[in-house]
C-alpha cells in the first residue's frame, strides 16, 4: 500500500467522544407528596415520593436513608422514589424532620 492515492477506510486515532452526563435536577413546587400506588404492581402496594427536587445522587442517598427508616426496600426511577409497601406515616415524619413542606396525596 505505497500508493499515494489510497483512501483511509477505518483509524482508531480519533473518534466520537462523548460528553460527559450532567445531572439533572427535576424542578418541584416546594411541596413533597407522599401517595400510596398498586397500578401496574399486581396488587402489590408501594407508596411513592415525589416533587423533591433534588439531583440524582442526592436522591439516591435520601431514598437509602428512608429505605432504612422503613426496613424495607425500594428504588429510585425518573425522580420519584418508591418504597415498597405503605408507609406513608412514617415518611412523612422522615420528610418532615428534614425540614420538606409534605403533603400526603391520594386515597
Amino acid at each position: 500500500m505505497a500508493n499515494n492515492e489510497s483512501r483511509l477506510v477505518y483509524s482508531t486515532d480519533s473518534g466520537r467522544i462523548k460528553q460527559a452526563p450532567t445531572e439533572q435536577v427535576i424542578e418541584s413546587d416546594g411541596t413533597v407528596r407522599i401517595r400510596r400506588e398498586t397500578k401496574g404492581r399486581k396488587g402489590k402496594g408501594v407508596t411513592t415520593v415525589s416533587g423533591l427536587g433534588l439531583a440524582a445522587g442526592d436522591l439516591k442517598t435520601l431514598a437509602k436513608k428512608l429505605k432504612q427508616k422503613c426496613s424495607t426496600g425500594g428504588t429510585v426511577k425518573d425522580g420519584l422514589i418508591e418504597i415498597q409497601g405503605d408507609h406513608r406515616d412514617t415518611l412523612k415524619a422522615e420528610l418532615e424532620k428534614l425540614g420538606h413542606n409534605v403533603k400526603l396525596a391520594g386515597g
